[in-house]
């Protein structure tokens, strides 16, 4: 008997993005029942799958090889109490599934007996048949469908969660809470200090329970309750869930937010950038979407807030915040980390998020990553999050420099491609940002679909501009470009 699956289910178990699954759905080659897929045409599609080659259940491997390790029992595997919660709602739709046998079973002897009644050769070919069929069907030794097994594996490690009214789905591994699972995803939910005092993180729980592993101290009214809402940042998915949120679709939905972050490392990238890891307050966390840019300062300084650059990090990562800093001699802010005059533990004033260079909202389009010298690190940002929200097609990443061993994290890039099908990165050095420009032009003019991709541009404004032009100049339409020229 074929089994139902949800496309983000089945992307999970099968070890492809979602966005490959809708691909195949929207070009006919998988079909689909009320947004369900079956395994049937899963195993159709995928002749030659190997669940244990997969990234899911390659997962649950790991999980129990290491099933002793303290680390591994509190990030990975759910809690004792979780996973009977889980366990026992799979009994309860195992009995429910006995119960509609039951009532099939009822049926069929009823028609067999009103058959048998009923004179005529016709009528006693017509209970042959079904004598003949029901002994074929019980008398079957198929072997169990190794991707319901999967996923039955599956859904006791990790929790199935739609968004309402987005239609967004992800996963909530182990014992991890809702929120965190969200934006893990890539998801923009409302919330405020991510550990329980604010309430912003509030939402609905239509279907499915949850389970609070963490203490808070916002209080919930009674009308809340009884309309069963809860704090996302404070429970865990204790089955699949169907939870109403309020979510930032664009980046005027978020408020702008001023706090205060402490060092956490300065680590030269290359002699003339700077990796900035800023680690943000437990009560403070600073939400934006992947490519926008902050204010940053000496906290009480003269010049409290030095300029704007671009965060690196992706959102799923609220906290700690990532900055490539480069050599600049016109940049205070920039000096005063150079010559070694901020440490560790040191604060700085974070304003922000600004701008608008972030991913086209659910976009399924292969996507073209562009940037120049230190505008690659918007782009890693914005990569990081196309992952993570798993709808993107195909990605190239071309990141041209303007003088010899400017790639700093060339080796993030090649281990993205060598990890990721359908990922390329072209690495390319020119003289001046003008040739870098012409370069990158050339890197990108063999990919397929050129004109077809949405296209991310991101460093000097030249080198914005130039290949802004260049890319429609080769039928790019110009709502599919989003610059960044700093």
């Amino acid at each position: 008997m074929s089994h139902m699956l949800t496309v983000s289910r089945a992307a999970h178990l099968i070890g492809v993005t979602r966005g490959a699954l809708q691909q195949r759905i929207r070009e006919g080659e998988l079909a689909t029942h009320e947004g369900m897929v079956s395994t049937d045409e899963l195993r159709r599609l995928y002749p030659d799958i190997d669940l244990e080659e997969s990234g899911a259940f390659e997962r649950v491997t790991r999980i129990k090889e290491q099933s002793f390790g303290r680390r591994v029992r509190e990030r990975m595997l759910p809690s004792q109490e979780i996973l009977a919660q889980r366990l026992v709602a799979q009994s309860e739709e195992l009995a429910d599934l006995r119960r509609h046998l039951a009532r099939y079973h009822d049926l069929v002897e009823a028609l067999r007996e009103r058959i048998g009644e009923l004179p005529g050769a016709a009528t006693a070919e017509l209970g042959r048949q079904l004598d003949d069929g029901l002994a074929a069907v019980l008398g079957s030794d198929d072997k169990a469908d190794a991707i319901e097994i999967a996923d039955d594996i599956l859904r006791v490690m990790s929790a199935h969660v739609t968004v309402r009214p987005s239609g967004r789905e992800f996963f909530v591994e182990g014992s991890e809470t809702v929120l965190k699972a969200a934006l893990r995803a890539g998801l923009a939910p409302a919330y405020g200090c991510g550990n329980g005092n604010c309430g912003l993180c509030k939402a609905r729980v239509v279907a499915g329970e949850v389970r609070q592993t963490h203490h808070h101290d916002y209080p919930l009214s009674a009308a809340e309750k009884a309309q069963n809402y809860t704090l996302l940042c404070s429970h865990t998915a204790a089955t699949d869930l169907v939870i109403e949120v309020l979510e930032a679709d664009r980046p005027a939905d978020l408020p702008e937010q001023q706090m205060t972050a402490r060092v956490r490392a300065l680590t030269p990238l290359d002699a003339d950038t700077l990796l900035l890891h800023l680690q943000t307050q437990r009560s403070s966390r600073l939400r934006f979407f992947a490519g926008q840019q902050v204010s940053l300062g000496v906290a009480g300084g003269t010049a409290d807030f030095g300029g704007d650059y671009p965060i690196a990090s992706c959102p799923c990562d609220d906290r700690n915040l990532l900055f490539h800093i480069p050599r600049d001699e016109e940049d205070e802010f920039a000096l005063r980390l150079f010559a070694g005059a901020l440490r560790p533990g040191d604060p700085i004033s974070v304003r922000g998020p600004w701008g608008d260079f972030v991913l086209k909202k659910d976009s399924p389009a292969p996507a073209l990553f562009v940037c120049c010298d230190t505008g690659y690190a918007p782009v890693a940002s914005l990569v990081e999050h196309a992952l993570a929200v798993d709808v993107v097609g195909a990605i190239a990443v071309c990141w041209a420099v303007t003088r010899p061993g400017g790639h700093y994290l060339d080796n993030q890039c090649r281990a993205w491609a060598d990890a990721i099908d359908g990922f390329r990165y072209l690495p390319c050095t020119a003289a001046d940002v003008t040739a870098a420009a012409d370069a990158a032009l050339a890197a990108v003019a063999g990919l397929p679909d050129l004109a077809a991709r949405d296209a991310y541009v991101a460093g000097p404004a030249p080198f914005v501009a130039a290949v802004a032009a260049g890319l429609r100049q080769r039928g790019m339409a110009a709502e599919r470009l989003r610059l960044a020229a700093g």
